[in-house]
C-alpha cells in the first residue's frame, strides 16, 4: 500500500516550482541557522504559526527535501481537496475544538506520521495548532509530544527523534512581496530528554517537553508576553530596538529607484494585465470572499502558483507590478512601519 511519505515523481517534479515560487513571492528571505537540521534521525520541524499556508511553505523551502505535513481536518471534507492535500503530502489531523470524540480518531494520523519518521522522511506540526498575528505563542497541543513518544518508543533504540524549532518572523503578515526570516534554532534531542526524565510519569513528562519546546520557539522569535500589555510592550520594543536587532533588512534601492522601476515596468504589466483580465479579477474576488486576512496571501501565492505556469508565464509581470505597487503604497504611506 502507498504511503504518504513515498517518493512521487509528479511532487518531485513540483517541489522546485513550488520553492522557487515561494521564494520568489518575498522581496527579502533568509534562512538561518540550516546547519542545525539533524542528519542521524527522525526530524520534527515546529514552526510558530502566524500565517496560515505560508508557515508550512516556509518550512517546505528550507531545502530539497519532501516533509509531510498536518493540517486541520475540516479541511479534508471536500474529497477533491482532500485528494489534492493528500498528494502535497499533508494529513488531516483533529483538535479539541473538534470535539473530544474527534480527537480519538487521530490515531491514524499518528501512525502514519511515526511511519513518515522511521522512514527518514521530515514531518513537520504546527504546534499552536491555529494561526494568530502576534509575536508571541499560543499554548502548544500535546499532539507533537504525543507523537515524539511513541515514535520513540517504537524506534528510538535505533536511532533519535529530534524536534527542532523554527521561528517565522515576517514583517507583514497580510501581504506578500516584503520580508521574511526563517529561523532553526538548536534541534532538542527528544530521545536523550526522555531517557533524562524516565522518572516521570507520561503526563508530567510531555508537561516537561512542552516547557522544553516553549522555551526553543520563543528563542527563534521576537516574542513579546501574550498578557493584557502586548501591545504597549510592541509598540515599546518595536520603537527601540537595538542596532545589532536589524531582524528585516532595508532594500538597497532608493524610492525614486523603485518608482523608476515600476514605470519601466508598466507598460508590460499592463499588456499582461489586459491579457489575463478574466484571471486576475477572479483572485481579487476570491480575496474578498475570505473573510480572514491572514490567509489572502496564501490565496494569493497558490493562485499564482496555479496560474503563472497555466499561461506560460504571461502574467507574472502582471503580478510582479502589482506586488511592487502594493509594497510601495504600504511604504509610502507608513515609512516607519516595521511590522
Amino acid at each position: 500500500m502507498k504511503q504518504i511519505h513515498d517518493e512521487n515523481r509528479a511532487y518531485r517534479f513540483l517541489l522546485p516550482l513550488v520553492n522557487w515560487m515561494f521564494r520568489h513571492s518575498y522581496r527579502h528571505i533568509k534562512y538561518v541557522g540550516e546547519e542545525n537540521i539533524p542528519q542521524d534521525g527522525a526530524v520534527i520541524f515546529a514552526p510558530n504559526h502566524t500565517n496560515a499556508l505560508q508557515d508550512a511553505l516556509a518550512v517546505l523551502s528550507i531545502n530539497s527535501e519532501r516533509k509531510v505535513f498536518v493540517a486541520r481536518a475540516d479541511i479534508f471534507r471536500n474529497k477533491r481537496l482532500a485528494k489534492i492535500l493528500s498528494f502535497f503530502k499533508i494529513m488531516p489531523i483533529r483538535r479539541m475544538r473538534d470535539g473530544a470524540g474527534e480527537v480519538l480518531k487521530n490515531d491514524e494520523t499518528v501512525e502514519r506520521a511515526i511511519d513518515t519518521l522511521e522512514e527518514g522522511v521530515p514531518f513537520c506540526i504546527l504546534p499552536e495548532g491555529t494561526h494568530r498575528t502576534k509575536h508571541s505563542l499560543l499554548p502548544l497541543g500535546k499532539g507533537i509530544f504525543r507523537i515524539t513518544l511513541r515514535a520513540n518508543e517504537k524506534f528510538g533504540k535505533e536511532k533519535p527523534i529530534y524536534i527542532v524549532p523554527v521561528g517565522l518572523e515576517y514583517s507583514d503578515w497580510f501581504h506578500l512581496w516584503d520580508t521574511l526570516i526563517i529561523n532553526i534554532g538548536k534541534p532538542i534531542n527528544m530521545t536523550e530528554f526522555i531517557a533524562e526524565h524516565a522518572d516521570l510519569e507520561q503526563p508530567k513528562l510531555i508537561l516537561a517537553m512542552r516547557e522544553e519546546l516553549t522555551n526553543r520557539m520563543r528563542e527563534q522569535i521576537l516574542w513579546v508576553p501574550d498578557d493584557e500589555n502586548y501591545e504597549k510592550n510592541w509598540d515599546n520594543l518595536n520603537h527601540n530596538r537595538p542596532a545589532n536587532k536589524n531582524w528585516f533588512p532595508k532594500h538597497r534601492m532608493p524610492k525614486w529607484g523603485l518608482l523608476l522601476m515600476l514605470i519601466l515596468m508598466s507598460p508590460l504589466a499592463l499588456v499582461a494585465g489586459v491579457i489575463t483580465l478574466p484571471l486576475w479579477l477572479a483572485w481579487l474576488i476570491i480575496r474578498w470572499a475570505i473573510k480572514d486576512p491572514a490567509f489572502h496571501n496564501s490565496v494569493q501565492f497558490v493562485w499564482q502558483l496555479i496560474i503563472i505556469p497555466l499561461t506560460g508565464f504571461i502574467t507574472m509581470p502582471f503580478w510582479m507590478f502589482l506586488q511592487e505597487y502594493m509594497y510601495l503604497a504600504r511604504k509610502l504611506n507608513k515609512p516607519e512601519e516595521t511590522k
